[in-house]
């Protein structure tokens, strides 16, 4: 059993040749369009508001962010797509090096659940598909929503994400932490793959 609250902060990475010189460790990569909650989720998976920071402002996440995850894992916070500030930044060039780790085990995909999919979030999870990579379908921000809106984005996501089934997708209220559990229970599954 993982403890999570035992996760503290390591480094931050351009890219992968800059990642944290202990490549042994496997890894989860949390990925998202920018300002979707992953630091928000890390701060929730670990129960520390303060450990990644949380800014309401899209584009704050600029490197890989390695998370040491009970001395055993690495949580990796990637920039958001879909919002460039910095004209030397390239959310491809940077995930290509993070697809280049051997020990990348699966990826957190976030998605605001009260928004419909964007052509970038469709891009990445064709990506996923392609590059055969497991992952769990994490839904931020359904303490927003109603159940209306809940049917209406998992509709979308069905129609767009052939492959997902509905145990590979968790929506995460940030004040319910039921979620928050099954979420830490497929991040466990994930790793022992």
């Amino acid at each position: 059993m993982i403890d999570f609250r035992k996760t503290k902060f390591i480094k931050s990475a351009p890219d992968f040749s800059y990642a944290p010189k202990d490549r042994l460790l496997p890894e989860i990569l949390l990925v998202g369009k920018s300002n979707v909650g992953k630091s928000t989720l890390i701060n929730l998976l670990t129960e520390n508001k303060s450990l990644a920071k949380v800014s309401s402002k899209p584009g704050a996440t600029k490197y890989l962010n390695y998370f040491l995850l009970d001395d055993q894992y690495y949580l990796v916070d990637a920039p958001g797509y879909g919002f460039v500030t910095d004209k030397k930044y390239s959310f491809r060039q940077t995930m290509d090096s993070m697809f280049q780790s051997k020990k990348l085990k699966g990826v957190i995909f976030l998605l605001d659940s009260r928004r419909k999919l964007t052509v970038d979030d469709k891009v990445f999870y064709n990506f996923l598909i392609d590059k055969n990579l497991p992952f769990v379908l994490v839904l931020t921000k359904s303490d927003k929503i109603n159940q209306k809106e809940r049917a209406a984005i998992l509709k979308d996501i069905k129609q767009n994400f052939v492959v997902v089934q509905n145990n590979e997708i968790v929506f995460v209220n940030y004040q319910d932490k039921r979620n928050i559990n099954i979420l830490k229970n497929k991040i466990e599954y994930l790793l022992k793959l």
